[in-house]
């Protein structure tokens, strides 16, 4: 980094300003400005396609410590996604036997436009107490940067679906075990699907997927092809799949309508098994209904209760939109719900053999409780066959 770092600025939309340093890429961006509570995973947070389109905001302070790696990337392409980066405390330094290249020229290198310095917990308290909002991050001076973020486009009702979904079908291999480390020994960190072949055939609906959410179908046995948002029903089903995956990605589900289409003719003809904006689309399928959140959920902290067990799980969750959960009343089960503030992480219907769920399961950077919810998908098309 610079031994004279230039001034920077975080301006939201409402006016509100934040002083800090300029970080990562030259230059000036908006978006809308959101914060994820993760103690650890800014890689992560940081190749999530679901982010595409958000100034992103770490409450933890130290960013940076243990570099950049080739292997935790979310991304299929490994690049990062989200359209900036917030952070209090920038490390210079960094320290992981994995590390392959510092944070700072990262972010430049892939043209992420970052902020440090910033007192993210003012920041957060903000957001939390006025709600998620666009904003603009640049050298300029603060009144120019207020006005870029108010003129830029609101999330509800954008698709930024079919700027991350691929332009293709694509074959997915990857293991868990690939990509993890051995906790000691010769164990390995999960057992690996392929180890006795794939049972199944999966096609995911790629929205924006996260590469470890697929590793994890693939270590339950499936051989999975991701295709595009825009693929239809028939098309799908011409691939002759054993179940149907539906991803994870950014945006406003509402206005990605193309999917909800296909997804309703998808519906009963295999099991299907949805994740964040998957769990979404399906709902908005069955004519449920969705609305924006004041703040979202965001971090690998979110605790979620299993309504028919009543076990508590902690989640990884990042997502700012939700399903109605009066709107399913008639249409399916709500099967999960958030302890915070009771909004739906999850239902199911048991006749279509369909059931989804709003955190992500992968526990990529996260607690591993609902890895089981994999073997629950490999379970439905087991009876479908």
């Amino acid at each position: 980094m610079s031994n004279e770092p230039r001034r920077a600025y975080l301006a939201l939309a409402d006016g509100t300003v934040f002083s800090g340093t300029a970080w990562g890429a030259a230059g000036s961006v908006t978006g809308e400005v959101v914060f994820t509570t993760g103690m650890t995973g800014y890689q992560e947070v940081l190749t999530d396609p679901s982010y595409f389109g958000q100034l992103v905001t770490m409450t933890t302070p130290h960013i940076g410590n243990t570099g950049i790696n080739g292997r935790d990337p979310e991304s299929l392409d490994s690049r990062p996604r989200v359209s900036g980066f917030i952070v209090r405390d920038p490390s210079p330094v960094a320290s992981n036997w994995r590390t392959v290249e510092d944070l700072d020229p990262y972010l430049a290198r892939h043209g992420v436009v970052g902020i440090g310095g910033v007192d993210t917990r003012r920041l957060t308290r903000h957001l939390r107490d006025h709600g998620a909002q666009n904003g603009c991050i640049g050298t300029e001076a603060p009144d120019s940067l207020v006005d870029r973020a108010r003129a830029a486009p609101s999330m509800a009702g954008l698709d930024l679906v079919a700027q991350v979904s691929p332009k293709s079908r694509y074959a997915f291999t990857e293991s868990r075990e690939d990509w993890a480390v051995p906790f000691g020994g010769d164990r390995p960190f999960l057992a690996s699907g392929r180890a006795t072949g794939a049972r199944f055939h999966v096609v995911a609906l790629d929205f924006g997927a996260k590469r470890h959410i697929l590793r994890c179908l693939v270590d339950a046995g499936c051989r999975v092809t991701g295709v595009p948002a825009s693929t239809t029903a028939e098309e799908i089903l011409a691939l002759a799949p054993d179940g149907i995956f539906l991803s994870n990605g950014p945006g406003d589900p509402a206005a990605v309508t193309y999917a909800i289409s296909t997804i309703r003719g998808l519906l009963g003809k295999r099991p299907i098994f949805g994740i964040c904006l998957g769990h979404q689309l399906l709902a908005l399928a069955l004519g449920a209904q969705t609305f924006k959140l004041k703040f979202g959920h965001r971090g690998l902290n979110q605790p979620v209760q299993d309504l028919v067990s009543r076990r508590v799980e902690i989640t990884l969750q990042n997502h700012g939109f939700v399903v109605d959960v009066a709107s399913l009343a008639g249409r399916a089960h709500s099967t999960h719900l958030h302890l915070n503030d009771g909004t739906s992480e999850g239902l199911a219907i048991p006749d279509a053999r369909a059931f989804s769920v709003q955190y992500h399961p992968e526990a990529a950077a996260g607690p591993h409780d609902a890895l089981y919810l994999f073997e629950r998908f490999t379970a439905a098309m087991t009876e479908a066959a």
